[in-house]
């Protein structure tokens, strides 16, 4: 009896053993609060993965840059610190130049486009150009299209633009695009531009309406300018660290839960959009429409900049995409 009582007891400490053997936590983070579009990506991505997994894979999720902000988060992520996040494309860019070629301005010309090419050749290139760096791109949510906000005045025209202040992503195309248009580019983190903003250290910034929704910068911007000068997508990565300790059956279900949320964030941003433009309108905020064909010709410079560093294929092959 004896016996059988310490055969039971080690059975039932092997299968504990084993058991938390195979259980994995993945920490996914993101830089916004919890009412932005990437944690509904982030809370779709934790729902798929414990699901397919069958709670073998959980996901616990760090908003508000509380695990630092987008730069610092890839490199936590290349250490294997961070295992996984939603993340825009500006910081990547200056560890992977190539991602450059999709923040152009005016390159998209609507969200079906944007997705064709992202999801397709173009897009799964520059996520396997990603490992290169000690991450794995795994999807590619979005940002989406930016819109240009100030506290000064209405802008219809690229004139109206010159002279102000506008905070922009840590991201060359950006800074030379907005310079472009006659702006004074200011480069920044996003953890730092609200008190910018409130401080007057800048005029306005560039977001798509999820971000100056969630952030109520209709309290600090006056004037909203519907520019949709760039679409921004956004990669769900992981850890390259972490992606090769899990089984192929893991990685499998967990870029196809990436590939779920991302397509699930997409569609709600679309949604959303009227109802988050009729709410800044209700809250105060200016807004015009200007004449975008003004915008695309002023910011043709940035092409001719571009062009030889990025490969006037690669940006003919976006363009033409059906």
């Amino acid at each position: 009896m004896k016996k059988l009582f310490c055969v039971s007891i080690a059975g039932m400490f092997f299968f504990l053993l084993t058991s938390f053997a195979f259980a994995l936590e993945i920490k996914f983070a993101h830089v916004v609060n919890e009412k932005d579009a990437f944690h509904v990506a982030a809370e779709k991505f934790k729902e798929l993965t414990e699901k397919s997994s069958k709670g073998e894979i959980t996901v616990n999720i760090f908003p508000n840059a509380k695990l630092g902000d987008e730069r610092t988060l890839l490199e936590r992520m290349k250490m294997g610190i961070v295992d996984a996040a939603i993340i825009t494309t500006g910081p990547i860019i200056n560890f992977v130049p190539s991602f450059g070629v999709i923040d152009l301005p005016f390159i998209f010309r609507d969200p079906d486009h944007a997705y064709k090419v992202l999801d397709g050749p173009v897009g799964q290139k520059l996520l396997v150009l990603m490992e290169t760096q000690g991450w794995k791109g795994l999807a590619f949510g979005e940002r989406g299209f930016r819109n240009l906000t100030n506290s000064k005045r209405k802008v219809v025209t690229p004139g109206d633009i010159k002279g102000l202040k506008i905070r922009v992503m840590q991201n060359p195309v950006y800074v030379d695009s907005f310079t472009a248009l006659g702006a004074n580019a200011v480069p920044m983190a996003w953890t730092e531009v609200l008190t910018a903003l409130q401080q007057g250290t800048v005029d306005g910034q560039e977001n798509p309406l999820n971000v100056i929704v969630a952030f109520k910068l209709n309290e600090m911007q006056k004037y909203l300018s519907i520019t949709r000068h760039a679409y921004a997508p956004a990669v769900i990565l992981m850890s390259m660290k972490l992606w090769q300790k899990l089984t192929p059956a893991q990685q499998a279900l967990v870029k196809d839960a990436a590939q779920g949320a991302a397509v699930f964030e997409r569609d709600w941003d679309n949604k959303m959009e009227a109802v988050w433009l009729k709410y800044l309108q209700a809250k105060g905020m200016m807004v015009s429409n200007p004449d975008l064909k003004l915008f695309r010709e002023a910011a043709k410079p940035v092409y001719d900049k571009y062009t030889p560093a990025f490969g006037k294929e690669i940006i003919d092959t976006i363009i033409n995409t059906k």
